[in-house]
């Protein structure tokens, strides 16, 4: 009696039929000024092949090479500018583009939603130096150090805020729309990168927000903060901003000289040197 033996195959050939037909197919990439950053040595300022069997969108390809796609603000195809959605084909020829600054591309389609008109931040848990700095030069920053990826993702989302980080896994949720990927390390040098890369040394206004809680500050006068700030400090200053949501006080002591040198300093190398593109 047969006992129904179970003969071994090779793979291709155990593979349905439409699977073993496919052919791997092959487009080139070539990725311009600032995004090369995201590529491996090897790769950058060169045409890069990129090889596929099935058909996918050019955004999934761009963010499988490394590069987030809101670092990216054209895409060339053979050519022809198209959007995130395009589909890969066999022989394509693709070159990808930067935020521009100078070059007027009105007449392609850009892939990034047109800039917010006033720049609001959020920043993921691993810059609270920054978050300061960009408080103290008066920018709207929302920074929780223990809020989850997910909710930075979603607060970006929905109040069209721009996410900094230094996490591209981050940028590259489909909810984030406006996200810059920060090459410096060091928080100062962070804040001369991200003033610079906005355009944001016309639009400071240092001392107006709270370094604690981003809240808008208000002047206050030594009569309603009596009980409130020692009597030695109220006795010594006659300029008092307070903070309306967190309820924190500042004056201009020994902290504030030495922000205003850093905010000097850091203003004066912005403003010497030009924009990179």
């Amino acid at each position: 009696m047969n006992q129904g033996r179970l003969e071994s195959r090779p793979l291709a050939e155990s593979l349905p039929h439409r699977v073993r037909q496919m052919r791997e197919k092959q487009c080139w990439f070539r990725f311009y000024a600032e995004l090369n950053d995201f590529l491996p040595a090897t790769r950058r300022f060169r045409p890069v092949p990129f090889s596929f069997y099935t058909s996918p969108q050019v955004k999934d390809a761009i963010e499988g090479m490394g590069v987030p796609h809101t670092e990216v603000d054209l895409i060339l195809a053979n050519s022809e500018s198209v959007d995130f959605s395009y589909l890969l084909r066999d022989g394509d020829r693709l070159s990808v583009y930067p935020v521009f600054e100078s070059l007027d591309i009105k007449a392609v389609s850009r892939v990034r939603p047109e800039p917010l008109r006033t720049p609001r931040f959020v920043l993921d848990a691993h810059l609270g130096r920054l978050a300061a700095y960009l408080r103290m030069m008066g920018f709207d920053t929302l920074y929780q150090p223990d809020c989850r990826d997910e909710a930075v993702a979603r607060v970006s989302h929905e109040q069209k805020r721009i996410l900094l980080t230094r996490d591209r896994g981050l940028l590259k949720r489909g909810l984030i729309t406006h996200g810059y990927y920060l090459r410096e390390a060091n928080p100062r040098r962070q804040l001369v990168e991200i003033l610079r890369r906005f355009d944001l040394a016309r639009k400071l206004a240092p001392f107006s927000r709270c370094l604690a809680c981003n809240g808008l500050l208000e002047p206050a006068s030594a009569d309603t903060l009596a009980g409130r700030v020692p009597a030695a400090l109220l006795a010594r200053h006659n300029q008092f901003q307070r903070c309306p949501e967190c309820e924190k006080v500042y004056w201009p002591g020994t902290h504030y000289e030495r922000m205003r040198r850093l905010i000097a300093q850091v203003s004066a190398e912005v403003s010497d040197t030009p924009n990179p593109k």
